[in-house]
């Protein structure tokens, strides 16, 4: 081989190796940096979704005055959402006097002349509900007799946290039973009139009642003292031909009648004689204001 011929081939593979292609990756330094750098990258790409999770729970955790969904999902109340329980004033009168006991021997004999006892009415608890009747027949004979009826009810409310108050109770019942009075089937030339002194308020109901027997003056007196309320229903009538009574003496006796009954509520009440609340009551064993002033 000439000289020539040699130095055309030394130049010839001198260009291979400059135009030659790079080693495959992976191979050779410049391909390891290569493959550094991506590794690089892949590894700062797959913190940035781990960092956005965290962030994601953190928010959920603490959001301005919200509770944790861990304590929505248990159901659990913070300190301020907590109310407190409900509570009312304790009825001032806390018990009922021996009903037929409620009137004395005098009243008794102007009212019912001719009655031996009071006969007392059927009740589960005498302390809440009680009553108590006469009937007196005064017979003349071929002049005819005078009849006589009475009775008297108390009814006694507890307060209670549902409901309300006792004497809020007894009130609305009060207005109830004089509605009522004010509405008996045949009743003629009703009237109705406050009665002043009789408890916290009192209402006097007259109306006259045509039966078989006779011409019946009605009063009805009701009255309510704290929260127990009187009923008191008091009838005349002069039977085979006697007199009809004066509806004005009936309706000054049953009026007479019913502020002694409401007396008798309240001095069954004194505070010597009054025993502990009852536990069931959640309110103040403190009576009104009102009470301690008629007591």
């Amino acid at each position: 081989m000439s000289e020539g011929t040699m130095q055309r081939r030394a130049q010839r593979d001198q260009r291979d190796d400059q135009g030659a292609a790079p080693a495959p990756y992976g191979y050779g330094q410049r391909g390891k940096e290569q493959r550094a750098r991506r590794l690089r990258a892949l590894a700062g790409a797959a913190a940035v979704p781990v960092m956005l999770v965290a962030a994601g729970c953190s928010s959920g955790d603490s959001g301005s005055g919200g509770e944790s969904d861990g304590a929505k999902a248990s159901g659990t109340q913070t300190p301020s959402s907590v109310s407190a329980s409900p509570t009312v004033q304790a009825a001032a009168y806390r018990k009922l006097p021996k009903v037929c006991g409620v009137l004395s021997k005098k009243t008794l004999e102007d009212l019912v002349p001719e009655a031996k006892s009071g006969k007392e009415g059927t009740s589960s608890d005498t302390s809440t509900r009680a009553s108590c009747s006469w009937s007196s027949l005064d017979n003349n004979g071929v002049k005819g007799s005078q009849f006589r009826w009475l009775n008297v009810s108390l009814l006694r409310f507890e307060s209670d946290a549902t409901r309300g108050e006792g004497d809020r109770l007894a009130h609305d019942y009060y207005e109830k039973q004089i509605k009522d009075a004010k509405a008996v089937a045949g009743a003629k030339n009703t009237k109705a009139a406050p009665v002043a002194g009789t408890g916290d308020e009192a209402t006097s109901v007259s109306y006259d009642l045509k039966k078989k027997e006779g011409a019946f003056k009605q009063q009805t007196v009701v009255a309510r003292v704290e929260n127990v309320v009187v009923t008191l229903d008091y009838n005349g009538a002069g039977l085979a031909g006697d007199k009809t009574p004066d509806a004005a003496e009936l309706t000054k006796a049953a009026q007479k009648a019913a502020k002694e009954a409401v007396a008798a509520v309240s001095t069954a009440n004194t505070a010597s004689s009054s025993p502990e609340p009852s536990a069931s009551t959640s309110a103040s064993a403190e009576p009104s204001a009102s009470a301690s002033k008629k007591n």
